[in-house]
């Protein structure tokens, strides 16, 4: 049974990874750039015209830099001389940044008897980590006899999605799941918000996960006598 390697420099595992995961692996560079004549730039971003492949190449070398394809499809193709294992390292920390920073959901939880001071201030928080890019899930949960007026539920939730239509969309309508009514909302694009209660700029709670507000222990009278399945 024949056995798959790398096609070059043997069975090691920094190779293999280069040629399978690497992101950066279709930019050519330096030796693999081929075509006669490229448009160069300078690091510092300045055009230095039409020149032959190999003139380039020795500039870049002389300045202990790499020459790099930055537009393939242009005519001629366009390199800059640059670091790129400072360019391939500023690209994963922008992408990185952006991924944690759009993968993150933040979560407010309301309940239906929630006090109006209480629900502006869990507003606050939505609106502000919707400012950040944050995806936010709006919670509220029934609690003993509260699960006969769902409707007041409802009611919550859609204004609190009304009051934050500046700042975010919902994916979908409000579902009411068990004794909890979900609904996540997606912030608007970052010139399209309009933020009513926050600036901003504030920063994210340390905890910000989920927001409690102080009216869960007055629930537990509703809870005494009730049956839990």
């Amino acid at each position: 049974m024949s056995t798959s390697y790398p096609s070059a420099g043997g069975n090691r595992p920094g190779q293999f990874r280069r040629t399978n995961n690497d992101p950066f692996a279709h930019i050519r560079r330096n030796s693999r750039i081929k075509v006669p004549q490229i448009r160069v730039i300078s690091p510092e971003g300045k055009q230095l015209g039409i020149m032959a492949t190999e003139k380039a190449l020795q500039l870049a070398t002389q300045v202990g830099l790499d020459l790099v394809e930055m537009a393939a499809n242009a005519q001629p193709p366009v390199c800059r001389i640059m670091d790129f294992g400072k360019y391939v390292y500023e690209e994963q920390k922008k992408h990185s940044h952006a991924k944690a920073t759009a993968s993150k959901i933040k979560e407010i939880e309301f309940t239906a008897r929630i006090a109006e001071n209480d629900f502006f201030t869990k507003l606050r928080h939505a609106e502000n980590f919707l400012s950040h890019g944050n995806k936010v899930k709006l919670r509220l949960k029934f609690r003993g006899r509260e699960m006969a007026h769902t409707d007041i539920g409802f009611g919550v939730i859609k204004k609190a999605i009304t009051e934050l239509d500046g700042m975010g969309h919902p994916d979908n309508d409000p579902k009411l799941l068990g004794k909890q009514i979900n609904v996540m909302l997606t912030p608007l694009p970052a010139n399209k918000r309009k933020p009513k209660f926050t600036t901003g700029d504030e920063e994210l709670p340390e905890d910000p996960d989920v927001s409690h507000g102080d009216e869960d222990d007055e629930d537990d009278e509703d809870n005494q006598g009730q049956t839990t399945a």
